[in-house]
């Protein structure tokens, strides 16, 4: 009987502790229900799925974008929540971005492009050099066949600079540029690049108003332009918002040579051997090479410049990383 007794007492004060701590867990939880009582202000992002914070305004291409009226604050509160949750998709344009922006910066600089056009080909193509759109729109820039022709891209059999790094880029400013001095105001000119100048300047001239930030598009169109500053701010400072990498997380700028052609190559596989690399090598630094062979227009003078990546650059070596901007990375 006694040791019967012993026993009841002691599960009666397991049940008393175990209360206590229901009770405890209960009062803990019910004063955790905001989450900024739980995770510390930086960074934002954490275990949990936590809205990001929409600050008052962006900046965009020298200009303050204020965020305080309802539909702005919203539009903006979606981007950004898109691109810090799509957290594969959002790490490889960090890291591509090394490699890329290296290029495509100087050419934005020289042709008097705000530097935040760089973040438009990031949502145009993820910094995909082989892009290609259900509507054929292709490469980095995502020019339309008629279009990159019209800025001064070749594109024939055999041949598509829309593929081209830097050619494709000095065709996207001749079009800002030339936005540009239609509406003067560089929202107008990144929302035209998505719906064309025609559809931006009717719908302007149709709704009574001068921002396309004001217009009723359609979806794609009206997400464009914060898109676009969602990308920027958070390449700005990927740790806020959840990114964490390393310098040798980032993909480096690779050194090439350059071989001028100005004759036919019959077989381009044979070429990349000639200079010691494969033809997989060669297509993936030359993308604007599109068949086996390089052809010359009849009565053409015009040379080529094919890269070919030096064979120490195409060897990883952490320490051969060098950091385009500092932000990204942790060390």
């Amino acid at each position: 009987m006694k040791a019967n007794s012993y026993l009841s007492l002691k599960n009666y004060i397991l049940i008393f502790l175990l209360l206590v701590i229901v009770v405890l867990l209960s009062f803990l939880l019910a004063g955790s229900k905001d989450p900024g009582s739980v995770v510390e202000q930086r960074p934002f992002v954490s275990s949990m799925t936590v809205s990001v914070p929409v600050p008052d305004h962006v900046e965009f291409c020298g200009n303050r974008i204020s965020l305080e009226r309802l539909d702005m604050r919203e539009r903006y509160d979606r981007e950004i929540n898109s691109f810090t949750y799509f957290h594969s998709t959002t790490l490889l344009y960090l890291k591509r971005a090394n490699r890329f922006f290296p290029i495509i910066e100087p050419i934005l600089k020289k042709n008097g492009i705000p530097d935040d056009f760089k973040y438009l080909c990031v949502i145009e193509s993820g910094l995909d050099t082989r892009a290609l759109s259900p509507a054929k729109a292709a490469g980095i820039w995502q020019f339309m066949e008629a279009t990159g022709k019209s800025y001064g891209l070749e594109i024939r059999d055999g041949i598509d600079e829309r593929y081209h790094v830097a050619k494709a880029t000095e065709a996207a400013c001749r079009y800002f540029r030339e936005a540009y001095e239609r509406y003067g105001d560089w929202v107008n000119v990144a929302a035209s690049y998505n719906a064309g100048m025609g559809r931006i300047s009717s719908q302007l001239e149709r709704q009574y108003v001068d921002s396309a930030f004001d217009l009723l598009l359609v979806s794609e169109t009206s997400r464009y332009v914060f898109r676009i500053m969602a990308a920027k701010q958070i390449f700005m400072n990927p740790q806020r918002y959840g990114f964490v990498l390393k310098k040798e997380n980032l993909y480096p700028m690779v050194e090439v040579d350059y071989v001028e052609v100005s004759s036919d190559i019959p077989d381009l596989a044979a070429f990349a051997k000639q200079y010691g690399i494969n033809y997989m090598i060669l297509k993936d630094y030359n993308v604007w090479l599109r068949d086996t062979k390089l052809t010359m227009q009849k009565n053409s003078v015009k040379t080529y410049r094919i890269a070919i990546p030096k064979k120490e650059a195409l060897q990883y070596n952490k320490e051969n990383v060098q950091v385009h901007d500092r932000q990204w990375v942790v060390n």
